[in-house]
């Protein structure tokens, strides 16, 4: 820090920039001062449709490079160009959550950034995780979480950020509810629940971790403000804000349970759908398994104890999606 409290000016390098919390993060970063360089790939975001004009102009006031994040080269020589960083703020995260691409990006892509930071002198890295890792049941967590642990022991200053749910997360099914459908609950709709955060407020916390001493070297659960909300009072809220009465659907767990051992089964004779048994079984997740600090002693989500951040609320986010003020953008997690 300056004296007069503002942070050092300092280079940092982002991956996965071109996400939603990565680009927020990124321009967080330039709006502190801060040099920022992102590496992306040549036709980036969900589907590869954005080019390489279309980044720059989503990254203005940052460097832009383009590479490919998953091949040790290209990420040596396109993206640190053996140049001196201070930093490295790792926003890379995979898209389906199968196997395959949770094993390439959520820890081998990471671990090749770690690698060569450490070869160049960067002293510092930031982690954006999910809280979900805290119960490990599928393929993305167990990478997730070996990538944490080589992170910790690499001698590097680091923050592991595990954000609870994002408001995009929860937002699916705004245009279900415009249309007159039902709002589609797990359930009897309060099986789970959550504290989500929003993009800024996430991004605000990580650019947090790059200057503030007491958010380095931990695991740093994070949600929105309280208080933890269920997906039937996501449900009603909305039914609020459209003027419409409460109308819900309850979708029995069984189903996707039954379907993850069903598809899994059949996978063993049929590798093609090996794939769709862990989408199930991402699925199953997500409708049982509250994203709020897990108290181990206990084995119990704790809602009091979940740390929040920002002013961000998921309620005024859903006004100004149904007023028209703001786009969903859910890319490759959409669940309805």
């Amino acid at each position: 820090m300056k004296e007069d409290g503002t942070p050092e000016k300092r280079r940092i390098l982002v991956l996965g920039s071109t996400g939603t919390i990565g680009r927020v993060a990124a321009h967080k970063l330039i709006a502190r001062g801060h040099e920022v360089v992102c590496f992306a790939r040549s036709s980036a975001g969900v589907g590869g449709k954005l080019s390489q004009q279309d980044t720059k102009q989503l990254l203005h006031g940052a460097e832009i490079r383009f590479g490919d994040v998953t091949d040790t080269t290209s990420l040596a020589r396109d993206g640190f160009c053996n140049q001196h960083f201070d930093a490295v703020l790792s926003c890379l995260t995979s898209r389906t959550g199968e196997p395959d691409d949770a094993w390439a990006i959520d820890y081998q892509a990471n671990l090749n950034a770690l690698s060569l930071a450490r070869k160049l002198g960067v002293t510092q890295m930031v982690l954006l995780s999910a809280i979900c890792v805290q119960k490990p049941r599928l393929a993305f967590q167990h990478a997730k979480l070996a990538f944490e642990k080589a992170l910790m022991e690499s001698g590097l200053i680091y923050s592991i950020v595990r954000p609870t749910a994002f408001f995009k997360s929860l937002a699916g099914q705004v245009a279900r509810l415009q249309q007159g459908k039902p709002f589609l609950v797990f359930g009897n709709g309060t099986l789970t629940a959550c504290k989500p955060i929003s993009d800024a407020d996430l991004a605000a916390y990580l650019a947090d971790c790059l200057e503030n001493p007491s958010l380095q070297n931990k695991i740093l659960p994070i949600g929105g403000p309280g208080p933890a909300i269920t997906p039937v009072e996501q449900g009603m809220y909305l039914f609020e804000l459209l003027n419409r009465k409460p109308k819900f659907k309850h979708v029995p767990v069984a189903i996707l349970a039954g379907a993850s051992v069903i598809l899994g089964a059949i996978s063993k004779i049929v590798p093609q759908l090996a794939a769709k048994a862990e989408l199930a079984r991402i699925g199953h997740y997500y409708a049982t398994e509250s994203m709020l600090l897990l108290d181990t002693k206990t084995g119990l989500y704790d809602a009091s104890n979940t740390p929040e951040t920002g002013q961000d609320t998921l309620y005024e986010y859903y006004r100004r999606v149904i007023n028209g003020e703001e786009l969903i953008e859910r890319g490759d997690h959409a669940v309805f």
